[in-house]
């Protein structure tokens, strides 16, 4: 409370109580209002005056002094409070510390050792938890969104590729052609003293008039297929290197292959590829799926890599990558169709190897001239789509007839055999027999995969043909 010495008042909303105190010389009034603050007044007597009283106090509403008050002073009140106050908390807290050492002191004979004990298990515990920490924080992969170095590594191996082709159509009996261009991409894995050898998807450069391929620095060269897998739906297709300058051939290099078995669900990937024939881009992603078996529209069916990284037309033969930079897998837009969004899929790089290693060995092949095209000596009919689902057979070139001594007869080919595949490409219609067959002069070897039925089913059979010359009535 505070104190107000010889005053005494009254205002609106104010509730005070008066108490009168007497004495030989001094009447002392106070008023205590609703706020619990004490009013003083006091009346003290004086000589010569008419009541024997001389009064002092506040006048009345309007809240002004009609005589000076005098003040009466109270030392020490607060000062009092606040020492005592302390003075009990050093009291109590220097008794408590003498009870609590007191208490150490006599249980600690028969806990010394127990406690020493527990103390070194604690210690004991507080390093291996904060040793294993250590491991764990070792062990941390943290994913860095920034994937511009691991594109600058491995962006001088990638090209885009363009296929230039000639569609034809029969229209009312009547056949036209025309030219076109369809884009793909593809990695730089190889390079021998005279080429460098490209991988790609085989649906990228099948039934290719010219192949023209486009480096980092934006140089062209044109590329020839060396090798074809369409099962897999891998190609190897080679460049000379005398068609490259030496700033090319500075710019390029040779791409890592890593391996696709290590892969979890989940892991950062990056795509590249010449996405819909603009040049090379890059999206990234992670593995969605493993081992996710798709069948082919050729009827193949394989296991490949499922991501959620954009994987468009175009980016059919490009790369997917690990963090590392390694590639992991050829990506193929084919694959799984386009139906849906986020769901591309990638050859897995495991499986690949072994069929890439294989067509890089394989012989480079141009076109050769008209007359010196190679001759198999069959009369043929086509297995259409439409003819496979009627009669269940495969689609294909259908051997109505073999010609007597024809390489086609050497080679074990039958009436009634279905062609499918001719040296590693696929086969469904005569234009592809035709395209193909523009690569191989007479005297070349290949192996012909035909559909034989026996016992109510076809047989896939393996023959070795070697090409024959095209009779002059055919020239």
């Amino acid at each position: 409370m505070y104190e107000n010495d010889n005053f005494s008042g009254y205002g609106t909303g104010n509730e005070n109580t008066t108490g009168t105190f007497s004495g030989a010389d001094l009447n002392e009034t106070r008023t205590e209002n609703s706020y619990g603050y004490e009013n003083h007044s006091t009346t003290q007597s004086a000589a010569g005056s008419t009541n024997g009283y001389t009064t002092y106090q506040m006048g009345g509403t309007t809240g002004s002094n009609n005589t000076e008050p005098k003040k009466t002073q109270k030392h020490g009140g607060y000062f009092r409070k606040a020492m005592v106050s302390v003075s009990l908390g050093l009291f109590f807290g220097l008794f408590a510390g003498i009870g609590f050492y007191a208490v150490q002191q006599g249980t600690g004979m028969f806990t010394t050792s127990t406690d020493t004990a527990v103390v070194d298990e604690i210690a004991s515990e507080a390093t291996t938890e904060s040793t294993q920490s250590a491991q764990l924080a070792t062990n941390v992969t943290y994913v860095e969104s920034d994937v511009s170095n691991v594109v600058e590594k491995v962006m001088p191996a990638m090209v885009s590729i363009v296929n230039n082709f000639t569609e034809t159509a029969n229209v009312f009996g009547q056949q036209y052609t025309r030219e076109e261009a369809a884009s793909g991409s593809g990695i730089i894995v190889g390079k021998t003293d005279d080429e460098l050898l490209i991988v790609s998807n085989n649906h990228v450069v099948e039934s290719a008039d010219t192949l023209t391929v486009t480096f980092i620095d934006g140089s062209e060269a044109q590329a020839q297929v060396k090798g074809l897998d369409s099962d897999m739906d891998l190609a190897v297709i080679a460049v000379s290197l005398n068609d490259l300058s030496d700033d090319t051939k500075n710019a390029i290099t040779v791409a890592t292959l890593g391996s696709s078995d290590d892969l979890k669900l989940g892991e950062p990937v990056i795509a590249i590829g010449n996405a819909l024939g603009y040049g090379q881009s890059v999206t990234n992603g992670i593995v969605s799926a493993l081992n996710r078996e798709i069948t082919l529209e050729n009827g193949s069916t394989g296991t490949f890599i499922q991501t959620n990284a954009a994987i468009n037309p175009g980016n059919s033969g490009g790369a997917l990558l690990n963090m590392n930079g390694e590639v992991i897998g050829i990506n193929s837009n084919k694959i799984g169709g386009t139906a849906v969004e986020g769901m591309g899929y990638a050859i897995p790089i495991t499986s690949a190897s072994p069929i890439i290693a294989d067509l890089m060995e394989r012989q480079t092949r141009t076109k050769v001239a008209e007359d010196e095209v190679g001759y198999i000596g069959i009369s043929q009919q086509e297995v259409t789509s439409q003819i496979s689902q009627m009669y269940n057979m495969p689609e294909g070139i259908y051997v109505v007839s073999v010609e007597e001594g024809s390489a086609a007869a050497n080679a074990g080919i039958m009436k009634g055999d279905i062609i499918t595949k001719f040296d590693g490409s696929s086969i469904s219609s005569y234009s592809d027999l035709q395209k193909t067959l523009q690569y191989y002069a007479a005297g070349d070897s290949v192996t012909v995969t035909v559909q034989r039925p026996q016992n109510g089913e076809y047989v896939s059979i393996e023959l070795n043909l070697t090409l024959g010359s095209r009779p002059a009535s055919q020239k």
